[in-house]
């Protein structure tokens, strides 16, 4: 009996040391989030820049309002936790490719975002973003933690140890993918569905 509680104590301490690793290895990191954050923050200026070049973006835009359409909202919380949760994914572990894709989902969601408050300022001005910004208050850190993961993630190829350092790297993304950016998400789709309900 106590070998066995021994036992749960060690398993218990085991994911605690794995977990508080996995902590400092997201400090390790922060530039790789601030580049991420950088490119988002370009991306958006882009968006905004050449708005009326991007008129495809609409197309898309009325596609998914198509799909949440007529959803109730823990039908809406689903859908949107659904849709974070593959984008965040994604864009942690494709980024072993070199990093190549967490950069191109930043910029792509940085662009959609910029002409989304483009079109907004032309119809409503600047008055109307309040609607918007709530939704990324949980949103945006946890894609910008996933993807800046999924750059670092991408660089294991400039170790020496490559596959020891992929193991490593992956498991610490693995980890606080699951215990912070997911909770984040989680939260990000209850305060988003919920706001879309009231906006309707």
């Amino acid at each position: 009996m106590r070998a066995k509680i021994k036992n749960k104590k060690e398993k218990k301490k085991s994911f605690r040391n794995f977990f508080s690793e996995a902590v400092g290895y997201l400090g390790e990191s922060r530039n790789y989030i601030y580049a991420v954050m950088l490119i988002f923050a370009a991306s958006i200026l882009l968006g905004a820049a050449y708005y009326e070049e991007l008129g495809f973006i609409e197309d898309l835009l009325k596609e998914i309002l198509g799909k949440i359409e007529g959803l109730s909202t823990f039908k809406l919380i689903l859908f949107i936790f659904g849709n974070n949760l593959q984008s965040a994914l994604y864009g942690l572990i494709f980024g072993m490719f070199f990093g190549i894709f967490p950069v191109l989902n930043a910029l792509s969601n940085g662009v959609v975002l910029g002409y989304v408050f483009r079109k907004i300022f032309a119809e409503s001005g600047v008055g109307e973003f309040w609607r918007i910004l709530p939704h990324g208050i949980f949103e945006l850190p946890a894609i910008f933690l996933s993807l800046g993961l999924g750059l670092k993630l991408g660089m294991f190829l400039f170790s020496k140890n490559k596959i020891e350092e992929l193991r490593k790297r992956l498991l610490y993304s693995l980890i606080l993918f699951f215990c912070i950016i997911v909770p984040l998400l989680v939260v990000a789709a209850i305060i988003e569905g919920v706001l879309i309900f009231l906006y309707k």
